[in-house]
């Protein structure tokens, strides 16, 4: 008898070390049904009816018959794989976390819609929601305005709040940020709340930009975004959804330009420079956005299933 009951617990952990995955699947669902039954029997004695057979019996027969058989935490230690991650932590971890950066003109906004069609993303825009914040005179918006019609920046507490609240919303979404974060302050308040995948930074030349941002007409109300030399308007000067009419902005203008990037360089840098010590950054360089996307598709399509050929474009 003993013999045999050797010979059992043997061939036993025989089969745990061969498929250990197999026995700890095993011996998740067992401990599920045995809180199950210990439940049942709680709340038959709180209701003064005698617990089953089975509820008390039955599981301490069980239990030994899973000790002769190596069921053990040191056995789930011994197959060498972890106990699985709880539901929401697995889910998170499936959740792509993306920033595209690059100085005005860059074509970081065509590269962001991109990809979001691309690969289902969530394409977050810092002007977008402080465009909708403002029409909405919501609180931040009314403070972002205040700065906006003195022409100066969106403090960083302003802008970080605002896209706090925006990003607490999207827990469960991928998603890509776009003019956010500019500074390192804005990087340091977005360390608090998640750890992103993928840095992109796109490095274009200073006269590329110049010409870019001096040919460049906005849609102010929707801040759709026209280039006379390759996304012209349908009729010049005017939006081609709206029918109303475009404007250059004062900084698009040539003798703006040069200040807008040399500011854009001096406060972007300290944020490149810390996603590439962490290895997620990835620069692409060029003159133009279609010969930049492919390898852009192709950084993607390594972390995420896309759901649209990068031949759309």
């Amino acid at each position: 008898m003993v013999g045999a009951q050797e010979a059992s617990v043997e061939r036993a952990a025989t089969r745990q070390a061969s498929f250990p995955h197999l026995w700890i699947l095993y011996l998740e669902r067992s401990l599920h049904k045995e809180v199950a039954e210990l439940e049942r029997t709680a709340g038959a004695q709180q209701q003064g009816r005698p617990a089953s057979p089975r509820a008390s019996g039955e599981w301490r027969r069980r239990r030994r018959r899973q000790s002769s058989r190596g069921f053990s935490q040191a056995a789930v230690r011994a197959a060498g794989r972890p106990p699985p991650p709880c539901p929401a932590k697995a889910m998170a971890s499936k959740l792509l976390r993306a920033v595209i950066l690059g100085p005005p003109g860059s074509g970081k906004g065509t590269v962001c819609q991109r990809v979001a069609q691309s690969f289902g993303l969530q394409h977050l825009s810092s002007g977008h929601f402080l465009r909708e914040n403002i029409r909405a005179n919501t609180e931040v918006g009314d403070m972002a305005k205040q700065y906006i019609e003195k022409g100066l920046l969106v403090p960083d507490h302003v802008i970080t709040r605002l896209m706090m609240s925006e990003l607490e919303n999207r827990r469960l979404e991928h998603w890509l940020l776009d003019g956010f974060p500019r500074t390192l302050v804005q990087a340091e308040a977005l360390d608090k709340i998640c750890e992103l995948d993928l840095v992109i930074t796109l490095n274009i030349p200073f006269e590329t930009l110049k010409d870019r941002l001096s040919r460049r007409w906005i849609h102010p109300p929707s801040g759709r975004v026209y280039n006379l030399d390759f996304n012209p308007p349908h009729v010049h000067g005017i939006d081609d959804i709206t029918g109303e009419p475009l404007v250059q902005q004062e900084d698009d203008k040539p003798e703006a330009v040069a200040a807008r990037l040399r500011q854009y360089k001096d406060v972007a840098k300290p944020v490149i420079e810390l996603y590439k010590s962490r290895g997620v950054l990835h620069q692409f360089s060029g003159t133009e956005t279609n010969k930049i996307w492919p390898y852009v598709y192709t950084l993607f399509s390594n972390k995420i299933t896309p759901i649209q050929s990068k031949e759309a474009y």
